[in-house]
C-alpha cells in the first residue's frame, strides 16, 4: 500500500518518500491505510509531490487538511471548493468562507499596494481585477509552476485529532527536510503556524516563520508583505500583457 501511493507522485521524490515513510509509527501507519475517516483519503495524501521535485525553490508548511471534503486535496491552503476569486462585491462567497485563503489574498494584495488600510469589500470590488488570476485553481497552480510545495505539517485530518497526527507526522516531515537539504540546500522553508513552526529545523534555509493566515494579524506582517512582495504572486506577466494588450472602448 505505502509503495501504491509513493509511486502516485512524482518520480524524483520516491527515494525520499520512501525513506521518510519508514519515520512514521508503524502501527499509526496501518491505522490510517487501513481506514477511511480522514481527509484528504489516500489519493490525494501525497498530492504535494507530484511536481518535479528539480522545480521547487521553497516548501510552504501549513498545519492540516481542510476539514471538509469538498475543500481537502493534499495542497496546503488550496481550498478545491473555491473556483472564482472574485465577485462583482469583492472576493467571491466562496474564498470569504475559507478564512485562511481570504487573508493571503488581501495580504498580496496590500503587498502589491493595491490595497493600502482599507480591506473592506468595497475596496477590493474597486480594483481592476483583470490583472489578477480569476481562479484558485490558477492562482494556486502559479505558486506551483513557481516553485512552491504546498505541504501540510500534518498530512492528514481527523476530527479532534489534529494535535495527535501533527506529533505523528513530524518524524516524516523532519526526514523529508533533512533529505531535502543534502539534496538542494538553496530550498527554503516557510513556516505558517505554530504545528509547522514545531517541525525540527534542519540545514534548509529558513525564509519565513509566521502566524498562520487565520489570523488577521498576517495581513499586515511587515515579514510577511516583505518576503511575498517580490513575487507578485496574484499576478503574470502573461495577464499583464494581455490587460494592456485590450482596446480601451471609451470615446
Amino acid at each position: 500500500m505505502v509503495h501504491q501511493l509513493i509511486s502516485q507522485t512524482n518520480p524524483q521524490w520516491h527515494e525520499i518518500l520512501t525513506e521518510a515513510m519508514t519515520q512514521l509509527d508503524s502501527h499509526y501507519l496501518s491505522e490510517i491505510l487501513t481506514t477511511k475517516d480522514w481527509l484528504p483519503g489516500r489519493e490525494h495524501m501525497l498530492a504535494a509531490f507530484n511536481q518535479p521535485l528539480t522545480n521547487v525553490r521553497y516548501i510552504l508548511l501549513g498545519e492540516s487538511p481542510y476539514p471538509r471534503s469538498a475543500s481537502a486535496n493534499g495542497h496546503a491552503f488550496w481550498d478545491n471548493a473555491v473556483n472564482e476569486l472574485w465577485s462583482e462585491t469583492g472576493l467571491s462567497k466562496t474564498v470569504n468562507r475559507a478564512t485562511s485563503l481570504r487573508n493571503f489574498i488581501k495580504m498580496l494584495l496590500l503587498a502589491r499596494g493595491d490595497l493600502t488600510t482599507d480591506f473592506s469589500p468595497s475596496a477590493i470590488a474597486a480594483l481592476d481585477k483583470r490583472l489578477y488570476w480569476q481562479t484558485g485553481e490558477q492562482f494556486f497552480s502559479s505558486m506551483i509552476d513557481k516553485g512552491f510545495v504546498l505541504l501540510n505539517a500534518s498530512l492528514i485530518y481527523r476530527e479532534k485529532q489534529v494535535n495527535t497526527d501533527a506529533r505523528q507526522w513530524r518524524p516524516f516531515l523532519t526526514s523529508v527536510l533533512s533529505q531535502l537539504a543534502q539534496k538542494n540546500p538553496d530550498i527554503g522553508l516557510i513556516l505558517f503556524g505554530r504545528i509547522a513552526a514545531k517541525i525540527s529545523q534542519t540545514q534548509l534555509l529558513t525564509g519565513l516563520i509566521s502566524e498562520h493566515p487565520y489570523n488577521l494579524s498576517f495581513i499586515t506582517n511587515p515579514n510577511v508583505l516583505k518576503f511575498f512582495k517580490p513575487m507578485d504572486l496574484l499576478c503574470s506577466n502573461e495577464i499583464k500583457n494581455q490587460a494592456k494588450q485590450k482596446p480601451n472602448l471609451k470615446h
